[in-house]
């Protein structure tokens, strides 16, 4: 399991609040590898998450599964497009920035793929509050974090379910011998409030 302190979390949640915000008013990337902490110039797979504080409105969540750039720099890149690229949602505005979107961070591991002698054998080697899934066939691809089964109340078929239904197969594509399916797990960091107190975030099987 990966190893990131509160403080490393809470430097990557406020680089990526600091990356949207300057995004926003200025159209200007921000740099931040020169005082980054030594670990976050590593590299690891990562996804920012935008949500609305009091709704708990999804407003933006994209990211890099995989590590092939340093943490930090993919999380600067992946908080600007959370906030005007994703295409399910309109664009994050300053002032919905400042006063009602929490920023949350998730640092992955690299994906394993899940071997089965069986597909109905996948849902036994997924572990609610724990683990995250990416579904691969052919051009199709879906990824959802671990907190989404939680925070869904989803025990592990409806996860592999919904993880089909984002890739754009239908929800039991996983039982096809050729599917691909891969596990992973995250670190998880995030705002309890707008630019307020950050937390590492424990996921509990629900």
């Amino acid at each position: 399991m990966l190893d990131f302190s509160l403080e490393e979390g809470e430097f990557l949640v406020k680089v990526a609040r600091e990356a949207i915000k300057t995004w926003l008013k200025y159209k200007r990337k921000i740099s931040f590898m020169k005082d980054a902490p030594e670990k976050t110039k590593q590299k690891y797979g990562v996804f920012v998450t935008l949500t609305n504080a009091y709704t708990h409105e999804l407003r933006g969540c994209i990211g890099y599964p995989l590590p092939i750039k340093p943490l930090v720099e993919a999380t600067i890149e992946s908080a600007i497009e959370a906030a005007t690229g994703d295409p399910r949602f309109k664009p994050v505005t300053l002032d919905e920035l400042e006063s009602s979107i929490a920023v949350e961070v998730s640092i992955l591991t690299p994906p394993e793929i899940i071997e089965v002698e069986k597909p109905i054998d996948y849902p036994k080697k997924i572990v609610i509050g724990e683990d995250g899934l990416i579904v691969e066939k052919g051009f199709f691809k879906g990824l959802l974090l671990p907190q989404v089964a939680v925070e869904w109340n989803m025990d592990a078929e409806e996860f592999l379910s919904n993880c089909c239904l984002k890739a754009g197969l239908p929800p039991d594509a996983w039982l096809s011998k050729d599917i691909k399916i891969s596990k992973f797990q995250a670190v998880i960091f995030t705002e309890e409030t707008p630019n307020g107190k950050i937390i590492k975030k424990t996921l509990k099987d629900s």
